[in-house]
């Protein structure tokens, strides 16, 4: 049973650590920290969640170290990635959509909005903390799937930035390991990784957490995932439409036979 006043608790958890990033934000006029903090702000509603409740389910530890390799791996890897590279274009827009003031407006646009997605999201993981059942198939059926998640996500991020690296390859379309199967490994993988999460919920008895997976995975297909990133990267990477053509969008599977085009140019952003 979720102690719903511990749950209250893990929202101000939430809304100390965004209005941390945020403050980091305006030093650097960068809200592009926000990626950065997004794993986090689970973290942090787990772990006062925890702090504040009377009880800790059989599930505790394991929920714990699941969400704390996949929040600090994620973190470290978008920090490291965007470290030195100046606001993100889609935030750029943001930005240049909301001026004047944007500054102040980014506390509820940006940071505010992710902190109650974040909050609302991380139902599974109280409800798995909370849990006093015995950890059965369920369980090790919701581990499977975080793993398989934890390695398109990781994989697919070490890929591309092995592939980026290089010199010979900018302004290639990225095509090679998992992006061979999927245009978004990464996406595939964070998808996967809160349906084991659900699935851990589940066997803890919070059926009641469904919302979160499916929000998830609309905000990764339909929001701010493959949606957006993938609005206008045709028309600024032209080879992008062939391997559109061949690749799959989300779900991994073999690529299609098409006609090669003349060139490889188009490197993912």
């Amino acid at each position: 049973m979720v102690e719903w006043y511990a749950y209250l608790w893990s929202l101000l958890a939430i809304t100390g650590v965004a209005l941390l990033f945020w403050v980091v934000s305006l030093l650097r006029r960068d809200v592009s920290i926000v990626d950065s903090a997004w794993s986090l702000l689970f973290l942090s509603a787990l772990v006062a969640y925890i702090a504040a409740g009377e009880t800790a389910g059989p599930r505790t530890v394991l929920i714990v170290l699941l969400v704390t390799a996949w929040a600090l791996r994620l973190s470290a890897y978008i920090t490291w990635r965007n470290w030195g590279e100046g606001e993100d274009r889609r935030y750029r827009a943001i930005r240049q959509k909301h001026q004047p003031g944007f500054a102040w407006k980014s506390l509820y646009i940006v940071f505010g909005l992710q902190g109650l997605l974040a909050w609302i999201i991380a139902l599974p993981l109280v409800a798995a903390v909370s849990g006093s059942s015995a950890i059965g198939v369920l369980d090790y059926l919701g581990v499977a799937v975080w793993a398989m998640g934890m390695l398109f996500e990781a994989v697919g991020d070490q890929q591309l930035a092995n592939f980026k690296a290089k010199a010979g390859n900018r302004g290639r379309v990225m095509d090679q390991g998992l992006w061979r199967y999927t245009r978004h490994p990464n996406y595939f993988g964070e998808c996967c990784i809160w349906w084991g999460f659900y699935l851990i919920a589940l066997a803890a008895g919070g059926w009641w957490t469904l919302l979160s997976p499916l929000l998830m995975t609309l905000l990764l297909l339909r929001v701010s995932g493959v949606a957006l990133l993938e609005r206008d990267i045709a028309e600024r990477r032209p080879a992008y439409r062939h391997y559109v053509q061949r690749t799959s969008a989300f779900f991994p599977r073999p690529p299609r036979a098409v006609s090669e085009p003349l060139s490889n140019s188009g490197a993912q952003s």
